[in-house]
């Protein structure tokens, strides 16, 4: 297949590359050249989606067999890539987020459930950000003449994460001692590797499946608990976690999901957080590996990178607890624990 991947210098987009070039396949990206490297075996064009006349030059330098959009953030943006292409590739596979779902984090979500309310030429600043997903996968359906395939992932790990939730697990375990950890050690987690989201939508795009598809790790299959051991496992520091009660890290002013990545409140708001359902990408071949062996690779890359050279974030959030206040906690938590 010829296959054109708008991004696909970092990350996800990149797994998806790899594994496109990896099969075969006939692979062009198409970036501005600032995120990353070039890949290797595909054919690098620079451009910026945001550009008409960009987009125009790219056009002309299709067709191919399938458009795959890792990088599409506002409805406005994508709708211009969706009209520029529509015409000059046969699929046009969307990667979207749980954040288009409106009930999620607060409940369970499938495939059917409702989207957030934003209209496919939508702007920034016209609606939450969280419901921006939503009008990116409009402008998709609307502006594109051909099939469409929307991938739903849940929280993707792996090596090259962004924006690092993993990483800084990983780094903060490897420092040892002892590590704040929230809430219940056996609350469950789900987790989807990026190389197992871009095998996956390949394996759709040679079958010329199209629809929407749900793409996370399994329910009730992995705890947080475990996910930490297999942190200090590979990191082999001896990190030991310290579990404290939610509420009392709430008192403490610790935030859910950012200071402490992948803590999920049991609490209304956040009650469906690893509750989705992957049941239709399983049925359709979606495979994920094993945590351990995520962890494990991504441990690997993490010691060949290096060190960050800026904070983890999550939009304009940093990821992590600041470790003077981490050990302060601990002090207070332990300190209540023996009175």
């Amino acid at each position: 297949m010829k296959i054109l991947v708008i991004g696909g210098s970092v990350f996800l987009g990149r797994a998806f590359a790899q594994e496109a070039i990896a099969r075969g396949h006939n692979v062009s990206v198409f970036n501005r050249g600032k995120s990353g490297p070039d890949i290797q075996g595909a054919e690098n064009l620079r451009g910026d989606r945001e550009n008409s006349t960009d987009l125009e030059a790219l056009a002309a330098a299709g067709p191919w067999d399938a458009v795959i959009d890792t990088s599409g953030f506002h409805p406005r943006t994508v709708g211009q890539s969706a009209r520029a292409l529509s015409g000059r590739a046969g699929t046009y596979l969307f990667v979207s987020s749980f954040h288009a779902y409106a009930d999620w984090p607060a409940g369970p979500v499938d495939e059917g459930s409702a989207r957030h309310v934003c209209p496919p030429d939508a702007a920034v600043e016209d609606v939450p950000g969280n419901a921006l997903k939503a009008g990116c996968e409009r402008a998709v359906e609307k502006y594109f003449e051909g099939d469409t395939c929307i991938l739903n992932p849940g929280l993707i790990v792996g090596p090259r994460e962004t924006p690092g939730r993993l990483l800084w697990w990983l780094e903060r375990t490897a420092r040892g001692g002892e590590v704040l950890a929230p809430g219940r050690s056996d609350r469950t987690v789900q987790l989807v590797d990026a190389r197992d989201i871009a095998a996956f939508g390949l394996d759709l795009l040679e079958a010329s499946a199209a629809g929407r598809y749900l793409v996370t790790g399994p329910k009730d299959t992995t705890t947080l608990g475990e996910l930490l051991e297999l942190c200090a496992r590979v990191t082999g520091a001896g990190a030991r976690p310290v579990w404290a009660d939610e509420d009392f890290l709430m008192d403490q002013g610790v935030g859910p999901w950012t200071e402490l990545p992948f803590w999920a409140l049991e609490q209304p708001a956040m009650a469906g957080a690893w509750e989705a359902s992957p049941a239709k990408a399983v049925a359709a071949g979606l495979r994920c590996r094993p945590l351990a062996e995520t962890v494990a690779d991504t441990w690997e890359w993490l010691r060949e990178r290096g060190p960050s050279e800026t904070p983890y974030r999550q939009g304009d959030v940093p990821l992590g607890i600041d470790p003077d206040k981490e050990r302060e906690v601990l002090r207070i938590w332990q300190a209540k624990a023996g009175a």
